[in-house]
């Protein structure tokens, strides 16, 4: 089940991200600091949670990029690891897509790094249909790359 994230999901959420082994410390405080700032003001920002049964089993968050004429931006999206392989963020994926859809968006882009550890990241967005866009040398740190992917939501319009 899909719904609305919560701010009593909060802990939780950050407990699921620091589990995938893929994030800094200061990125789990990050993504504390950007749920709060979401549940405190009103935004045109969207956060989803997804359910296994009654547990939360991982979420996304994803926003319009300013000064963009439909662009939007997946900030996060997490799954448990317990859950990997299920579906879930392909589930979460295709909601973020019909969600930005649904609030104008056109294209749909994705930071991540370039790391080893987000391989599977990387191949899940390209299996999704996503494409790289660009790539950043040394954006995050020497020798870790921001590469940007991007998916075209709509038709061009000729």
């Amino acid at each position: 089940m899909l719904r609305a994230t919560l701010p009593a999901d909060t802990d939780t959420l950050c407990d699921l991200a620091a589990a995938t082994k893929v994030f800094y410390d200061h990125e789990i405080e990050t993504l504390r600091e950007v749920l709060d700032d979401y549940h405190a003001t009103e935004s045109d920002h969207v956060a989803i949670t997804i359910l296994d049964g009654e547990a939360v089993a991982g979420f996304a968050y994803f926003a319009p990029e300013p000064m963009t004429v439909g662009t939007w931006e997946l900030w996060w999206i997490v799954v448990d690891p317990a859950n990997h392989g299920r579906g879930l963020g392909r589930q979460l994926m295709r909601l973020v897509e019909q969600e930005t859809r649904t609030h104008g968006g056109r294209l749909l882009l994705i930071d991540t790094s370039s790391l080893p550890r987000y391989e599977p990241t990387r191949q899940f967005y390209l299996k999704l249909g996503y494409v790289e866009a660009a790539r950043i040398a040394d954006f995050y740190c020497d020798g870790d790359d921001k590469v940007i992917y991007s998916k075209r939501l709509t038709a061009t319009l000729s």
